[in-house]
């Protein structure tokens, strides 16, 4: 038996008091992210929402099984934001971008069908799901069960079947109905009332009622997930994005379908699913605080070597280390490894690291032919056992003195 077969479909419950501590550790994780957001500053910042707004598009996407050009979704980003005008131009990407910008940004407008459809039609274009015609802009209508299948012809495993297609008005309505009145307060219309409901429960419950209805013919999971984002954005109370729950679920596709068909067959105690994709969004939430910290790390070693990287060469390779991260240039950097990225010979390559280590912008591990050369971050250990070799944490203080 599905969800919406049972009686007391659609009301939906959850233990509040079971969730408590995934509650209570998912907005600590957002206030972390915040706090951090508001210490890099507001161009370290919108450079942090452009990558998450573009990691978003680019992950619901990929759930789907479609991959979109990182670089083609990016200029579309940067066009809805107002960062550039040129870029190759989509119709199928814009589309998708501008549906995650509108649930993120207008959360004052009502989620209705007309917004619903607006958004599935943007998602489709042409008109057409690869090259089948489908109906666009409009709620599901085909006779035949809208079923969620895998496998090969012959062989196929139905995970879910929704509601038949003349029940998708009236059932779209009642879930409407609840997200207007579940709305937060001060972004509700006044003559809506409210059973106060945690904001990252909302979105959780709105995302599993809007994929049991399964109301267009295609888009449904896309739009689902449009609809959680929206529902999060209107609990953040419209603040700057700097995460992405689709990046998270991606990386956590089996688990999340899984998850989902689990909610849709079980009864309407959704306790199990509210816990566990407030879990991925407090994962998704320390993801980007993760890579906040290191944007703040970056830019302290920048400050603090300004003077010591004058030369073009020295601050590509530095950049590179740095863009790669704790422990991500593989292998460690050597001489030869340094002549190749710079074109110079290997008296200038051991001149240039030799002063780069008297100065502490690298520290060095081995010797010989294993000698290496690492980006002296602090809290970076590159994977070295430093029990004998240690980093040279005050050497530019005192080579500067």
């Amino acid at each position: 038996m599905y969800i919406w077969q049972r009686p007391e479909w659609p009301h939906f419950h959850f233990d509040s008091t079971a969730a408590l501590a995934d509650l209570a550790d998912a907005h600590r994780a957002l206030g972390e992210l915040e706090g951090r957001a508001h210490a890099i500053g507001i161009d370290q910042a919108n450079q942090v929402t452009l990558e998450a707004f573009s990691k978003e598009v680019v992950a619901t996407a990929a759930i789907e099984g479609e991959a979109l050009a990182a670089e083609v979704v990016r200029s579309s980003v940067m066009r809805r934001l107002g960062l550039s005008e040129d870029g190759v131009i989509d119709r199928h990407v814009d589309g998708l971008v501008d549906i995650v910008n509108d649930a993120v940004t207008a959360i004052n407008e009502p989620l209705d069908q007309d917004r619903l459809c607006r958004w599935q039609s943007a998602l489709f274009p042409g008109g057409t799901s690869g090259i089948v015609r489908i109906a666009v802009g409009r709620y599901r209508d085909h006779e035949d069960p809208m079923q969620i299948v895998s496998g090969r012809p012959g062989r196929e495993v139905v995970h879910y079947q929704a509601p038949p297609s003349d029940q998708v008005r009236s059932e779209m309505d009642r879930f409407l109905a609840w997200f207007a009145a579940t709305t937060p307060p001060d972004l509700r219309a006044p003559a809506r009332t409210s059973t106060p409901l945690d904001g990252l429960a909302r979105a959780a419950i709105a995302h599993l009622w809007f994929e049991s209805i399964h109301p267009f013919e295609d888009g449904n999971g896309r739009l689902g997930r449009a609809v959680m984002d929206l529902a999060l954005a209107q609990h953040q109370g419209g603040s700057v994005r700097l995460y992405s729950l689709s990046g998270q679920l991606l990386t956590s596709r089996k688990a999340y379908y899984d998850q989902l068909n689990q909610a849709q067959r079980g009864d309407l105690d959704v306790t199990s699913w509210v816990r566990w994709l407030v879990q991925q969004f407090a994962a998704a939430c320390r993801h980007a605080s993760g890579v906040i910290q290191s944007a703040l790390l970056k830019r302290a070693f920048w400050d603090q070597h300004a003077s010591h990287l004058t030369q073009e060469r020295s601050r590509k390779v530095v950049q590179r280390l740095l863009d790669d991260g704790d422990g991500g240039f593989l292998g460690g950097l050597n001489a030869d490894k340094y002549m190749k990225m710079t074109g110079t010979s290997k008296a200038t390559a051991t001149r240039d690291l030799t002063a780069l280590v008297s100065s502490g912008v690298l520290w060095t591990a081995g010797a010989g032919r294993a000698l290496r050369y690492y980006v002296n971050v602090p809290g970076w250990t590159h994977g070295v056992d430093q029990s004998s070799t240690a980093p040279p944490a005050d050497s530019s203080a005192q080579s500067s003195s």
